[in-house]
């Protein structure tokens, strides 16, 4: 087959949605090389390109003048002249109208998050998400959903037909696999002026994330030998955070922004538990990270997160801090509960494996044209 993606985010996007898009790229050319693949996308930063060696050969990009049109509309004319057979979108849209002949579409549909929190969103941001969004999911010969929680919410927010729709759950990036030494941990940790045992939370820290629900845990549990460490991109919701921490005289609290890719793993091993209390996600990528790190995690109650940890975590009402801090006690005083965590999470990352979601993926493939 001659498959071909969307691959702006796998290229100009370190996280979050770029992750994904790599992950799914380098695992079909991994198990499936007997396919054609095709990136496209505008060239990545040149100082970068190291950073996406093994998608470069893969990529190709728009015209000279092509502009911001090429990726929602003239991208078709490249498709139908490079023969491709299978157009990807992997972030959550598609180019507009009809597609060329004999070209089948697949997108993935991360979360309709700001369907659920429109007022977490700016209002024209919102029109454009939806827009897209759903035009996406109408126009798609297939449907990817990355957990049951979203396909519930494709369904329920956009009619789509269910039978349409495929779950296939997210990896993470096989660094957190990797076992870091004593050593190690101990100079990342030195690095960023962790002196104690820590609990670690990582994600953007926005208010849908509900790290201040996590500090008032913390500082409830009281705990004069830990830290509380949030590693995450900042937003004007942490000066409320960082408002709290200082109002009530919090000093083992740190907040962490702008952590290099190459250190979060060695965080995640080093942290004596991960919790991550978000109030509503599409999946919950950092508890994927924190089960393959080896670490007992909590997670929030209320969307998709159980999916994400299974039976390696432990579940919190993410708007109750004392049901919070009453599992992260449970935790850090029960030796048998964390081994137990742990190698629940370890069996349960087991079905993110990136062999499994490349097989899934080319199985759909191949049902479209079929």
């Amino acid at each position: 087959m001659k498959i071909a993606f969307d691959a702006k985010r796998a290229f100009h996007n370190n996280t979050g949605l770029g992750n994904y898009s790599r992950f799914v790229i380098e695992a079909l050319l991994k198990y499936f090389p007997e396919n054609e693949y095709v990136a496209y996308s505008s060239p990545p930063r040149p100082q970068r390109e190291n950073f996406y060696e093994k998608l470069m050969p893969f990529l190709k990009t728009p015209p000279r003048g092509a502009g911001g049109l090429w990726r929602s509309w003239l991208i078709k004319n490249d498709l139908q002249k490079d023969n491709i057979q299978i157009y990807h979108g992997l972030s959550n849209e598609l180019p507009f109208g009809k597609m060329p002949s004999g070209i089948k579409t697949v997108v993935t549909i991360h979360d309709l998050i700001f369907e659920r929190y429109p007022k977490l969103y700016p209002f024209f941001d919102r029109i454009i998400y939806q827009l897209k969004f759903k035009k996406a999911c109408q126009n798609a010969d297939a449907i990817v959903a990355v957990s049951e929680q979203t396909k519930r919410d494709i369904v329920d927010f956009y009619g789509i037909n269910p039978d349409k729709i495929h779950v296939i759950y997210q990896d993470c990036d096989v660094a957190f696999q990797e076992k870091k030494s004593v050593e190690a941990i101990e100079i990342v940790k030195n690095k960023y002026q962790i002196s104690r045992k820590y609990i670690l939370s990582v994600g953007t820290i926005i208010k849908r994330k509900n790290q201040l629900t996590l500090v008032k845990a913390f500082q409830k549990l009281n705990l004069s030998n830990y830290e509380l460490v949030l590693v995450g991109g900042k937003s004007a919701y942490q000066k409320q955070i960082e408002d709290y921490i200082q109002e009530h005289n919090l000093p083992n609290i740190k907040i962490l922004n702008k952590v290099p890719f190459q250190d979060l793993p060695t965080i995640y091993q080093g942290s004596e538990v991960f919790v991550y209390p978000s109030v509503f996600e599409g999946f919950g990528i950092p508890i994927v990270e924190a089960l393959h790190s080896g670490v007992p995690v909590i997670a929030a109650t209320g969307s998709c997160l159980e999916e994400a940890g299974g039976e390696g975590a432990l579940y919190a009402n993410p708007l109750d801090y004392k049901d919070l801090a009453d599992k992260i006690l449970q935790i850090l005083v029960n030796k048998d509960l964390q081994k137990q965590l742990i190698e629940a999470g370890q069996k349960h990352v087991q079905g993110f494996s990136a062999e499994r979601i490349a097989g899934a993926l080319n199985e759909i493939y191949c049902r479209l044209i079929s």
